[in-house]
């Protein structure tokens, strides 16, 4: 009996199974749109095989070309670039003010890259000179206008963050010239600040035999491109120990009060041998100040190449400026922002310095007539 019951139980239990089996395999199979991310009913196992990394590269994914040679061939006057838009962009430029020769040239450069290259640009500047918040309102306005690039001459490194973040995510190209922004831009160009304050500081060096007073005119307090040459400066005549720094003040690259505050320090430093302005404008301002006090011995140094420096270069009032070459920088600008527009190429580097000192940008006794007649950046918003 107890057999028969168990062989009994044995075939019922294995019905019950096969009837489970059977039941399984003919149920409809379920969609799971938590799983697959709504995508439409597509299985769990596709989706397993798109998130799987199997530490292969996405080959559909280009990486951006990179621009390894400049742009631009020449500089100052004869700067020229094979760069053409393929599209009607707008590009937009603010500079710091329109009183400054520098940055009407500037400008001028970007307006030119506008012809060359075939792209709409617009340039301005603020009422109040040097105003960071216009500036940064500027910025706002270019935006509504649907710029496609913004190129700006930061009047202060953290003051123009606001205008720069706006920009940026509203898609849109920034690029400075100059003095940078205190956070990353797709482009800072413009040259390297503290290499022409090294270059600049060891001619005076070599021109004083390496012993003598020296007072520097320092930029606008705030300003990277001032601090970066002011530390360019500094570390050359540490080298130096007969070389001493008797005042460095303020002068904010102005003419005006680079003559009144060379007028107050030389009253105390009357046995300066040497003044370094942090722009040609202050530097014209100290020559101005040494000639009303018959101080006709003392080297003043400048930075830009503006047209009034190259003429004191000539006549000797002043030993050398440096060409920063404005509208240069302004073409180099544009081509980086073309070439980025038209397929996402990108430049080397964050920083492309323009010109360097491999460019020969002494203008003294020596150079000053070839400056004048070929070079000289100025002479295109002549």
């Amino acid at each position: 009996m107890m057999k028969k019951t168990s062989k009994f139980v044995l075939v019922i239990a294995l019905a019950l199974i096969t009837s489970m089996v059977l039941a399984a395999c003919s149920a409809p199979k379920q969609n799971n749109d938590n799983n697959n991310g709504g995508n439409g009913g597509k299985n769990d196992s596709k989706v397993e095989d798109t998130n799987k990394d199997d530490g292969k590269k996405d080959e559909t994914k280009e990486e951006p070309k990179v621009v390894t040679e400049l742009p631009v061939s020449g500089i100052g006057a004869l700067v020229s670039s094979d760069v053409k838009a393929k599209e009607k962009y707008k590009i937009g430029y603010i500079a710091k003010n329109t009183t400054n020769p520098y940055m009407i040239a500037q400008a001028q450069g970007v307006l030119k890259a506008g012809e060359v290259m075939g792209f709409e640009a617009v340039t301005q500047a603020p009422a109040t000179a040097d105003s960071v918040e216009e500036q940064v309102k500027i910025m706002e306005d270019m935006i509504q206008q649907g710029m496609d690039a913004i190129i700006v001459h930061c009047a202060d490194s953290n003051g123009i963050m606001p205008g720069v973040r706006k920009a940026q995510e509203a898609g849109i190209l920034v690029l400075t010239i100059g003095t940078p922004a205190a956070e990353p831009t797709f482009l800072r160009t413009g040259v390297n600040y503290r290499e022409t304050g090294e270059v600049i500081a060891e001619e005076i060096a070599k021109a004083l035999d390496y012993k003598g007073n020296v007072i520097i005119l320092e930029g606008p307090p705030g300003a990277a491109n001032a601090i970066e040459r002011l530390e360019g400066i500094n570390s050359v005549f540490a080298k130096y120990p007969d070389i001493k720094v008797v005042a460095s003040q303020t002068a904010n690259f102005k003419r005006t009060e680079g003559m009144q505050v060379t007028e107050n320090l030389i009253q105390k430093h009357t046995d300066v041998n040497a003044i370094i302005g942090m722009n040609d404008e202050s530097a014209l301002g100290a020559i101005q100040a040494l000639k009303a006090a018959g101080m006709d011995n003392v080297l003043v140094a400048g930075f830009d190449g503006s047209a009034d420096a190259t003429s004191a270069v000539e006549a000797g009032d002043m030993y050398v400026t440096y060409n920063t070459d404005p509208y240069g920088s302004g073409f180099v600008a544009c081509a980086y922002a073309v070439l980025n527009l038209n397929d996402g190429s990108v430049p080397p580097s964050s920083f492309v310095p323009f010109p360097s000192a491999a460019d020969k940008p002494l203008i003294n006794a020596e150079t000053v007539a070839e400056y004048k007649d070929s070079i000289a950046w100025w002479k295109v918003v002549q």
